[in-house]
């Protein structure tokens, strides 16, 4: 027989088991992810770089070829947790997220294209450092440390800023999978 103390206990050891559990397939999906916007982000910019006149049809297909293969991720990791990841929610938070984005960029900003690849970077850091307070602290190190470098990049780097940016910000996202997949 347990005594209400020992039941109490095991009770908050298994519900630290579930807690870490959840964090791990939470990182799991996230270092995927990380890591296929990272490969895809690093190749933008270095294309940017390279044929800077083409940057809008670059970023379009950027990131339509990045929702697609988060759909193909997400559909591959149900098939081993079981858990949907990317489903009309997903999707929708996407779009508006973009059209928030670009909405500023555009319409209110007119941003620069310099002042774009500035901001686009530390507009999805944001929410990296955001989903961090929920998902764990590696989200806050990973934003933080990406706006930090994009801003002395945007301040300090010249011509080669679109290149700064593929190690920073494509870089940053592939070395953060990988060290999400280790935490």
């Amino acid at each position: 027989m347990i005594d209400s103390k020992q039941a109490a206990e095991a009770l908050t050891d298994i519900d630290d088991i579930v807690r870490r559990v959840r964090q791990s397939q939470v990182y799991h999906l996230s270092s995927l992810l990380m890591i296929w916007w990272g490969v895809l982000v690093f190749a933008g910019n270095i294309a940017t770089w390279l044929w800077p006149r083409h940057g809008d049809y670059i970023w379009i297909a950027v990131n339509t070829v990045g929702i697609l293969g988060s759909i193909a991720l997400s559909a591959s990791g149900h098939s081993v947790t079981g858990a949907r990841t990317f489903n009309v929610r997903m999707l929708a938070t996407y779009l508006l997220f973009f059209a928030f984005g670009y909405f500023c960029t555009s319409v209110l900003g007119h941003f620069t294209p310099r002042q774009q690849g500035t901001f686009w970077p530390i507009y999805f850091m944001l929410f990296y450092t955001v989903a961090g307070l929920w998902f764990g602290y590696a989200f806050i190190a990973i934003g933080l440390g990406i706006t930090a470098l994009t801003l002395i990049g945007y301040f300090y780097i010249g011509a080669g800023f679109p290149l700064w940016m593929a190690f920073v910000n494509g870089g940053g996202l592939i070395l953060g999978g990988l060290w999400m997949r280790r935490v």
